[in-house]
């Protein structure tokens, strides 16, 4: 499962590369394999149960059974520990889930253990005489069965996403030389990496440093690392470098931390030894993390499912006030109820923004190349009120269930947005890490008094630094609060024009 692949034609890149790539190949959507084996522990789990519930319900010939504390204990006990001991047989990495045929014989021994768990829990309660023996064989067959059955299953599905690459990390290395060969060979050796590298970057001219790494050809410099890890949604960067060259390490690390990716340095890349806890590992390599991929795994599958709950059940609730706010724009100036404007989004992607049109048709500045002051003559009567209590924003709930927008995160400003006649990135040197989890109605920023209008460095700045504060620390319960206490936020207007 370890590959390489050349970047796609349309880049432009500064070195030689194949052009044969089509950007289907490698910009498929990947599914977590943390969240597949987390889901298969749920169906392992949820089967152990009910295949023993079953079989004691059909085995007695009565409901009752189903009841009784005794057979539900034991029965929990069997489904906690078989989870536990696949877990420590190592059956829910993704070679695992692959190649049933090879984990069968682990999969039976951990069903076998969890069993013997049962029968130990039972004899120490002296509760032999109360279980039903010929219930406990025909629960150890079938369950197996069940089991067999169900891996089966998942073995034919984890294939074809791992066919599709849905599985692989997509990962880009930056430096060539004498670490990254070996960083290559150590990777190539191991067969099971689940790993796709796009292709090795430096900045070097060939008389200081390698003109390739192995098989991998050099693709370009760090601006053409940056141009193909945001086209190809990279999900690991790793920086060849040794730590010598310190104050080169600290530039190209600040430069990629604005990328939706883990960043990792290989641990060889100094001599200093630390702690196997400090430690991350791509295969068999040991590195040492520098940036890690914001909301990722089940972290984003919570936001996901956070997302979608909560923003189609405000959008059934403020229909009523959607309504009456489309019928006052209307009856207020000519023209259409929506606005559409792009903006930045995740991986600072365009996206298309939907907002209530609070400006006079032929006055709206769609790139946002001026920024709306008090009293602006651009904006109408009920424009005005919408824009000041932020109903204008209420249609982006579509935004919400269309995927591009969250609920909560960084507010996504408009792509010719300025402050103190600059672009916003060319006053903050991070102004495009904001752009690593994708962006939202509500946000940190907004709740904390940095709300509505941004022309001063000052003000931007301090929205960027709630940003990146809010991504470093977000949770489930953080949105929460963030949506709490949005409406008292709306209440301090004297920034919103």
């Amino acid at each position: 499962m370890f590959s390489t692949v050349p970047p796609p034609a349309a880049l432009t890149l500064s070195g030689a590369y194949p052009a044969s790539l089509q950007l289907s190949d490698v910009r498929v959507g990947r599914i977590s394999p943390i969240v597949v084996g987390g889901l298969v522990r749920l169906a392992d789990f949820a089967l152990t149960i009910f295949s023993g519930f079953l079989v004691a319900a059909l085995y007695h010939g009565e409901t009752e059974v189903l009841a009784d504390p005794l057979y539900a204990a034991m029965i929990a006990i069997a489904g906690v520990s078989a989870v536990l001991a696949f877990d420590r047989l190592g059956l829910y990495s993704s070679q695992a889930l692959a190649k049933m045929h090879r984990s069968l014989p682990r999969l039976m021994l951990g069903w076998f253990a969890a069993f013997a768990v049962v029968g130990g829990v039972a004899f120490f309660l002296k509760a032999g005489a109360d279980l039903s023996r010929g219930w406990l064989a025909l629960w150890l067959v079938s369950g197996a069965a069940v089991l067999v059955a169900e891996r089966a299953g998942v073995s034919l599905v984890v294939q074809r996403l791992a066919k599709a690459g849905r599985l692989q990390r997509r990962a880009v290395i930056y430096g060539t030389g004498p670490l990254t060969e070996e960083l290559i060979h150590k990777l190539e050796a191991d067969q099971g990496m689940e790993l796709r590298i796009i292709g090795v970057f430096d900045d070097r001219t060939d008389a200081r440093g390698h003109a390739s790494a192995s098989a991998y050809p050099r693709l370009g410099t760090l601006d053409d690392l940056i141009s193909v890890s945001r086209m190809l949604r990279v999900d690991l960067v790793i920086v060849a470098l040794p730590l010598a060259g310190e104050s080169r390490l600290h530039d190209v690390a600040n430069r990629i931390s604005e990328l939706p990716a883990d960043i990792r340095l290989p641990a060889q890349a100094t001599q200093i030894r630390l702690a196997r806890r400090l430690y991350s590992y791509v295969g068999p390599v040991a590195m040492i993390d520098l940036h890690d991929r914001p909301i990722a795994d089940w972290g984003h599958v919570a936001k996901w499912t956070f997302d979608k709950f909560i923003g189609l059940c405000a959008l059934v609730l403020l229909a009523p006030v959607m309504a009456l706010v489309a019928i006052a724009i209307k009856l207020d100036s000519p023209g259409p109820v929506l606005f559409r404007q792009k903006r930045y989004g995740f991986n600072s992607e365009l996206i298309e923004v939907l907002k209530f049109r609070s400006m006079h048709t032929a006055l709206c500045d769609a790139t946002a190349d001026r920024l709306v002051t008090k009293s602006d003559p651009r904006v109408t009567r009920v424009g005005r009120i919408i824009r000041k209590t932020s109903l204008d924003e209420l249609p982006q709930l579509f935004n919400v269930l269309m995927g591009t927008l969250s609920l909560v995160g960084p507010r996504p400003h408009a792509v010719a947005a300025k402050a103190e006649d600059r672009l916003y990135d060319q006053v903050v040197s991070r102004y495009f890490a904001r752009h690593k989890v994708k962006p939202g109605i509500t946000g940190w920023a907004q709740i904390s008094g940095w709300r509505g209008e941004t022309d001063t460095r000052e003000k931007i700045e301090k929205r960027v630094e709630h940003d990146l504060y809010y991504i470093e620390n977000w949770s489930v319960f953080f949105d929460l609060y963030i949506l709490a206490m949005t409406p008292l936020a709306l209440l301090k207007s004297e920034n919103a024009y």
